[in-house]
Formats: C-alpha cells, structure tokens, sequence
C-alpha cells in the first residue's frame, strides 16, 4: 500500500513475473492494512476560483508550504508536483490541482480518523495564510471545463491529448471530479478474487451512498453524482466494470493478460522524459513493436506505471482499490473507509457479503451503474432501492468491525464511523439530495452557497442524520 513510485529495472521476461509481481502483496492477514486516499478542489476564498499552480497563493506555494513543514519533493521536469513521507503517505496533485492525500498504511480505522484531520487541520492552516479553502466534493459545483487550470505534470498532458479520442467525459473526469478511495489488503489469489467480485457488486451502492456532486455551473445537473455519470463516457478500455473481473478464474495471470492486451497505454517514463506512447499496447511494448522504442526494454517499473491507468471500478494492484464513491465531508470519508473494511477485513462478514451479492450479474449491475448516477439511492438491483440493500449491508459491515475489536481511547470500536451511513440507510438525506434541499429551500438558487456551508459542517458526523 505504498505510495511510492517503483523504480524496479528488472526487465519482464514473462507473463508468470508480472503475475509473481502482484502476488507479491499477499499478506498474512494480522498484517492488513487500510489505506485512504482523498481529494479535494481549493478555491480562492474570495472569488471562488480554482487555485492556479503558479504565484504567491498557488499550488505550487501550497506544496512548498507543505514540504517546509516535513517529507521529500516530489518533482516532475522541476515542478514540485507532490510530497511524500517517511510513513509511506504522500501528497499528490490531480490535474487540475484538486489535493489528494494518499493516507499511510494504517492499522485501524481510529488512525485513519486521526491523520485525516491532521491533514485538513495543516491544509486550513494553510489556507488561512494564502487565502484559500478546500471543498470536497465529487464534482466542481461551478466551473465550466475550459476555466479549470492545468497542473504542469507531463503524465496529464498525454492523457489531455488522448482523452478526446476515447470519450466525451475524459476531461471531465481529470479536471473537475474529486473522489475517495481506500485501499485494502488480500491474502492470497483467491482472497483478491472473492473482495473483488464482492466489491464490484456494491460499488454502485457505495456511489449512491456517497453522492456528493449534484451541481454543474451553478444548476442542478439533474444527477446525484455527476462524477459518477461521468465515468461512463470516460475511457470503455479502461473503466467500468470488465467481465473478466467477475469470473470464478479471474486472477493474477488472467489480470495481466487483460492490462497486456485490453488496456491501452499512455506514456512510457526515459530518463526522465515522458514519451507518449498512448493507443499501444503494453504487449506491444514488450514485443518491439512501438516506433522509436523497437530495441527497447521493457521493465517492472514500466508495468507499475501501466498498472496506474486502468480505472476499473475496483482496482487490483497490490492491494486492492475502492473507486466508486465521491469526496465528501470528512466523516463520510471516513465513513467509506468503514464500509469497506467491515465487509472485507471479517472472514464472517466477508462470507456473508459473498452470501448477498451471490447471485447479482454482470447485466445487473452495468444496469444499475448506468442509473445510479441519476436515481441515487433510489436505483433498483434486484427489485430492491438501493436504500433497501443499504440497511442489510452496512449492518455487516458492522458485523465486521465489531469482530475486528479495535478499540479507541475512549473504548469505543470502529463501528462508530459507520453512524452517517446508518443514518442514511434508515431515511436520512444523502449528501447530494441535502444540498439540493438546501439549494431549493435555503440559498435561493445560488449555489455558490454551497461552499460556506461545507465550512461550516466540514466534520459533523451529524451533517445528514436523520431528521
């Protein structure tokens, strides 16, 4: 669950390495680890602007401050794109320098609460100096595409180039989304394929829990998450769903034959020099036929960087990703880290979670993935809302945590993360249709009102209870 780029020269030579090379993160399970990563748009506090990269108050002054405080630079061709910390955490830019913390592997969830808040209370320091805030939210509320900046990282100006090929949201999807994800730990090959196929079948459920993102230039954009919606016109190679994921044979082998011939690559990294390679093939790469890099090597490292652009729902690495949620206040970011290790992390609440999503198919959820962003929770699997389902797996994911018994100073276990979704389950308003309430009721169709509220109840774990 590291954050740090693999820089491994040993050159591939077979299929059997590069599966070797994700089994590698196989772990006993006293040794599993939760790892959270979250993203956030800031924004000047007086015009609401996004933050450009250059000047006094930029991103690049942010990172600087950062930096000064603790941690190593992260450069890409002399920009300070990124710190990175000794405890395996770092700070990254999205493209358009929307702040992602890449949490360290921790062992409880009570940790991950405390270093998320001991990011966001630096961040608001910060921000107090440069006159900025930070607003997690899966989709920028404001903006339209051509007044969101560029963050100067040569990774983002191949895909900027090659997203328009591929998709109609590509570029949404870089410049105006935020998400959070966590990264969790397998056992063994067929441990990494039953959270797989598990995990699949409730993300559409966790991006209609975490909706976050109902706005578009100021106006309901009809949708309970517009992020969501826009990963459908993405990129079809490298998102979504896959059918091979949900196989009973899917595994390590299989995975690496589908990254070798299904996902097409973007860049192969020189010297420090970026060459764009997109369009081909990692199989190609490997077999001298892309032009100008024929008599050229193709290493672990190379495979690390490939493994980074499939944008699968879930995505295996050495560990696993939850993808389909959208940034939100901090305890519901905490709360999708919950979600995740109460159902996966408990051999009983993982059977029970198998039990439950035994008998979903593929065809379902391509179905429901298509109308959860619109409906939200209101989406139908199997006859059911999503609300519906919600009640029956977040009392496993209870289950899970309860039987973890990781307790805080205070004696209180991890099920406590758990309470906005509970909450959510039994009634309560997500966080997309509270704003919209809020829009409809309160702002009087001014949504740039959004942004002091999200100050305001930036750590209530109350924001959405029922009311």
């Amino acid at each position: 669950m590291s954050n740090a780029v693999d820089s491994d020269e040993t050159p591939i030579v077979s299929v059997q390495q590069l599966a070797d090379y994700i089994a590698a993160g196989c772990k006993d399970r006293a040794a599993f680890r939760i790892g959270t990563e979250h993203e956030k748009f800031l924004f000047d506090r007086n015009t609401l602007k996004p933050l450009s990269y250059h000047g006094n108050a930029g991103i690049g002054a942010v990172l600087q401050r950062l930096l000064e405080q603790q941690g190593s630079p992260i450069l890409d061709d002399g920009h300070l794109i990124g710190v990175r910390y000794d405890d395996g955490a770092a700070i990254s830019l999205e493209p358009a320098g929307q702040l992602e913390l890449s949490g360290a592997p921790v062992a409880s969830l009570h940790d991950t609460q405390t270093e998320l808040h001991a990011h966001l209370d630096t961040v608001k320091a910060i921000g107090e100096q440069l006159g900025f805030e930070a607003a997690p939210l899966g989709f920028h509320p404001l903006m339209r595409r051509d007044e969101m900046p560029w963050m100067p990282k040569r990774r983002y100006a191949i895909m900027r180039r090659y997203m328009p090929q591929v998709g109609t949201r590509g570029l949404d999807m870089m410049l105006r989304t935020c998400t959070v994800q966590v990264n969790l730990d397998y056992a063994s090959e067929a441990d990494m394929a039953a959270k797989m196929r598990v995990s699949l079948a409730l993300q559409p459920l966790a991006t209609a829990l975490f909706a976050n993102s109902p706005f578009r230039e100021g106006q309901p954009s009809g949708l309970m998450s517009t992020r969501a919606d826009v990963w459908t016109d993405t990129d079809h190679d490298r998102c979504g769903i896959p059918a091979l994921f949900m196989s009973r044979s899917f595994g390590f082998e299989r995975y690496v034959n589908w990254l070798l011939d299904d996902v097409p690559m973007y860049f192969v990294r020189r010297n420090d020099r970026y060459i764009d390679v997109a369009g081909h093939t990692f199989r190609d790469f490997l077999g001298g036929r892309i032009p100008g890099l024929e008599d050229d090597t193709a290493t672990l490292a190379d495979f690390a960087d490939h493994m980074t652009t499939a944008f699968t729902e879930v995505r295996l690495k050495r560990f696993l990703e939850m993808r389909g949620a959208d940034a939100g206040t901090p305890a519901m970011m905490v709360a999708q880290s919950a979600l995740w290790v109460g159902l996966l992390y408990d051999a009983g609440a993982l059977s029970d979670a198998q039990t439950l999503t035994a008998g979903i198919s593929r065809a379902e959820l391509l179905a429901v993935r298509r109308d959860v962003p619109r409906l939200g929770l209101d989406a139908r699997l199997q006859g059911r809302t999503l609300r519906e389902l919600a009640g029956d797996v977040v009392a496993i994911a209870a289950k899970g945590l309860r039987a973890r018994a990781r307790h805080d100073a205070a004696g209180d276990d991890e099920t406590q993360y758990l309470a906005p979704l509970q909450d959510i389950a039994a009634g309560a308003p997500n966080q997309s249709e509270y704003w919209l309430a809020r829009f409809r009721e309160a702002w009087d169709g001014d949504a740039t009102r959004i942004f002091g509220e999200l100050l305001q109840n930036d750590r209530s774990a109350e924001f959405f209870e029922v009311q």
